[in-house]
């Protein structure tokens, strides 16, 4: 597959597809989304919520969620932030979000099924990793949202003048529900 994506990307360059993509890193909209990595939400995501190329920052993870104060998605959200002057944040999930029953004991199941060692596991869990916390999904989607939202909202490196919103998108149809703290 990562071939045909390189033959593909190759034909892109030439046939100078890229031009009207250009943009710079600035946000137009001063803008940042973070939302769930889900394949469903790809073209549909930006295309309800009206955004072009250069319009906003798409942070994806899996689940859309900041886990900790320190992740790398509230670290992409302080830099955009900083970096790039972005002054409104929407946390966007979605419905029938597959991390919405994720869990360790499925993930340590097939882990173990694909030759992860319980030895490999345990210096991880030595190392301060509480695997059953870092690979837990959530079980109320409007409720992840609020968590989330107050996590960035009371984040101490996040100015009080940034404004933080939650929402959640139908996957199918894109139409947007405001979540209320």
């Amino acid at each position: 597959m990562i071939d045909q994506i390189l033959d593909y990307n190759h034909h892109f360059v030439q046939a100078k597809g890229y031009e009207k993509f250009i943009t710079d890193k600035y946000p137009d909209k001063k803008l940042a989304v973070l939302s769930c990595m889900d394949t469903r939400l790809t073209e549909l995501l930006p295309a309800a919520l009206g955004l072009k190329n250069g319009d906003a920052k798409i942070i994806k993870n899996a689940g859309g969620l900041v886990i900790s104060p320190f992740d790398s998605a509230m670290r992409s959200i302080i830099v955009a932030v900083y970096e790039l002057g972005v002054q409104e944040i929407m946390v966007v999930a979605h419905s029938n979000c597959g991390a919405c029953h994720m869990s360790y004991s499925h993930f340590y199941k097939e882990m173990t099924a694909r030759g992860i060692s319980d030895e490999t596991l345990n210096v991880i869990r030595k190392c301060g990793i509480d695997l059953n916390t870092w690979l837990e999904g959530f079980r109320d989607t409007p409720e992840s949202v609020r968590k989330t939202v107050e996590v960035i909202r009371t984040h101490p490196l996040i100015p009080q003048d940034i404004v933080v919103r939650g929402f959640i998108i139908d996957s199918e149809t894109g139409a947007l529900t405001e979540v209320k703290g």
